[in-house]
């Protein structure tokens, strides 16, 4: 069956950087468009990023642009979230999430999802 492993969250202080990855298994990996969502405590689940099936195309919601970068390794059937000046307000549980088709990347009407990792940014 599919399975989507998450790693890579952790503790980092404000300012500094974060690389999530997301192994899947299971699934035409290179089918899939692939996104990253995060759920902060008391807050509802929101969109972060999302990357095209051949990944040149990506998306991200607008507090993030220009720190967070999505990519993807369709030989590895990995997605990364490399996070960079990282702030309080990113902490949250970032899950990965996996969709055969519909161009509605932002929603969640994905087919799959991880379990989720803690992502604590420090002041």
């Amino acid at each position: 069956q599919v399975q989507m492993a998450e790693s890579g969250g952790g503790l980092v202080q404000a300012g500094g950087s974060l690389r999530l990855s997301c192994a899947a298994s299971g699934l035409p990996f290179s089918l899939y468009t692939m996104a990253w969502f995060r759920q902060a405590p008391g807050k509802e689940r929101e969109f972060v990023a999302a990357s095209s099936r051949s990944g040149l195309n990506t998306y991200y919601t607008e507090s993030v642009k220009g720190r967070f970068t999505i990519s993807r390794d369709n030989a590895k059937n990995t997605v990364y979230l490399q996070m960079n000046s990282l702030k309080f307000e990113d902490t949250a549980v970032y899950f990965c999430a996996a969709k055969r088709y519909g161009d509605d990347y932002y929603r969640e009407t994905y087919d799959y999802w991880g379990q989720g990792t803690q992502v604590t940014v420090s002041s």
